[in-house]
């Protein structure tokens, strides 16, 4: 009879007894202190700061620069409930077509409760040079209609009237500066790692926001002491369902309650201004620059938006897998078509990168099958992440007097989504999924309610040459089906 072996509980107790096939970190993790403290734990920082840390740990240097978790939300307790019981350990698998490994991370030393006050506590702590972000593109209060900050959300209006009791990360962050200035300690630096367009400076203007509303000295303060480095980070990270924790249990023998799968891809470009030190991640191959921008916008507007590209009309044909969305001839050639016609063209060139070559890594990225990457993932957020994606191109496109009609194609695959995701059976996971499906349904009739939603297009909604632009691929797509409208923007044909 064969004995069914258990797989080894995930701890510190156990990194002795790890299957032959799994890596342990090299170095004792008694031997770490923080430096960084990271809000919002959740897989793309584990799969990407974290193991470059890890890397950078197992090389002997900069011991004083492990990672302190937290995090606001009521996910984020369970999370930490999770990784406590685990010595804060995680394993990290990447995935390819050629095959998988996995490694233990152990640069995340401790995670903070989860409550404004014992975050703001451990931020004064000198020991603490870095604050380090993974809030998600919307988490930011960025007005739409302005793309300033949004200084009458509920939640900085909570923060502006209770300091002392913040609801929003900022609020925290500013408390904790605040507390530093007041005891003569040095701020921190704070290091945004989300896919936003000039994400330091946007944090900045938050956090500024916020301070100006609060005591015009601490903005003041702020503004002349505070570094907001730049960043573009890149690795795709699927979310950890039950697929994941058996796929670790049963290929690498480990009990894990919160792995992470990802693929062997990682990126991370910093602009180097780190006022209070930094670990010295250049040796494990993080890049520093004096200027992010030419990066991220590559990847923001090739990447990030053929993420995008695919995953409306890959949804509306049913596709669970974008693997599987991916080989399919049709969606394919819809992506590398719009982004060589109409994203790429608008871009400033960047000398010794080759945008075309980096489309096609990015293709063979999403082809990738062991990943397990989901439709569902790539469509969720979209009302936040089309604006710093997809509608920047457009902007550009428009003033440029250049082809929009493939990315206003792609506007109306998400509107026809919208209006029939419910019918489908697909749940629209957006925090605007109510406006969203009213105003697409409207816009069967009337093309300009869906463009309406300033919170979404700002002033691209009032462009006619858009407006045009949609309205006739809308028709296209609800007339002639999904598949008809995209052999027509193959050939050329004028909607």
């Amino acid at each position: 009879m064969n004995s069914v072996v258990k797989p080894v509980k995930l701890s510190l107790a156990t990194l002795d007894r790890l299957p032959g096939s799994v890596a342990g970190p090299r170095y004792e993790r008694s031997s770490l202190s923080p430096g960084i403290l990271h809000i919002g734990v959740g897989n793309f920082h584990r799969s990407h700061q974290m193991i470059y840390l890890d890397r950078l740990f197992e090389q002997g240097r900069d011991l004083d620069w492990a990672v302190v978790g937290a995090g606001m939300k009521s996910y984020d307790a369970e999370q930490r409930r999770r990784l406590e019981a685990q010595d804060w350990l995680t394993t990290v698998v990447d995935l390819s077509a050629d095959g998988s490994s996995a490694r233990i991370t152990g640069s995340m030393v401790d995670y903070c409760e989860v409550r404004a006050g014992a975050i703001i506590a451990r931020l004064t702590d000198p020991a603490i040079r870095i604050v380090s972000l993974t809030i998600t593109e919307g988490g930011y209060f960025i007005d739409a209609t302005t793309g300033g900050f949004d200084a009458e959300h509920p939640e900085i209006r909570h923060d502006v009237e209770h300091p002392g009791d913040p609801q929003t990360v900022f609020g925290v962050l500013l408390a904790a500066l605040e507390r530093r200035r007041a005891r003569k300690i040095a701020p921190f630096t704070v290091l945004s790692c989300d896919n936003v367009p000039h994400n330091g400076d946007v944090t900045r203007r938050t956090v500024l926001g916020l301070a100006g509303l609060v005591s015009g000295d601490l903005h003041d303060w702020i503004a002349a002491n505070v570094a907001f480095p730049n960043a573009m980070v890149d690795c795709i990270t699927p979310a950890t369902s039950e697929r994941e924790r058996e796929l670790v249990a049963e290929r690498f023998g480990l009990d894990d309650a919160a792995p992470v799968v990802c693929e062997p891809f990682r990126q991370w470009v910093i602009e180097d201004n780190f006022p209070e030190g930094r670990p010295a991640l250049e040796h494990v191959g993080v890049q520093f620059v004096d200027d992010v921008t030419p990066y991220e916008t590559m990847k923001l507007r090739i990447l990030n938006a053929s993420h995008m590209a695919i995953a409306y009309p890959s949804a509306l044909l049913g596709y669970e897998a974008v693997h599987d969305a991916m080989d399919d001839k049709d969606i394919a050639h819809w992506m590398m078509q719009l982004m060589r016609r109409e994203v790429i063209p608008v871009l400033t060139p960047i000398s010794g990168l080759d945008f075309d070559d980096y489309l096609t890594t990015c293709a063979r990225r999403f082809s990738n099958p062991a990943l397990g990457d989901t439709i569902a993932r790539l469509c969720q957020d979209a009302s936040n992440r089309l604006p710093k994606f997809v509608l920047p191109t457009v902007s550009d496109a428009l003033e440029r007097g250049a082809p929009i009609e493939g990315l206003a194609l792609e506007i109306a695959f998400w509107s026809r989504l919208c209006a029939t995701a419910a019918d489908c059976g697909i749940a629209l996971q957006d925090q605007r999924s109510d406006q969203l499906t009213s105003a697409a349904r409207a816009a069967r009739s009337d093309p300009t309610a869906f463009l309406g939603l300033s919170e979404v297009f700002g002033d691209l909604g009032q462009s006619k040459r858009l407006e045009e632009a949609f309205a006739r691929q809308l028709e296209e797509v609800t007339s002639r089906g999904l598949r008809e409208a995209l052999h027509r923007f193959f050939d050329g044909v004028e909607a």
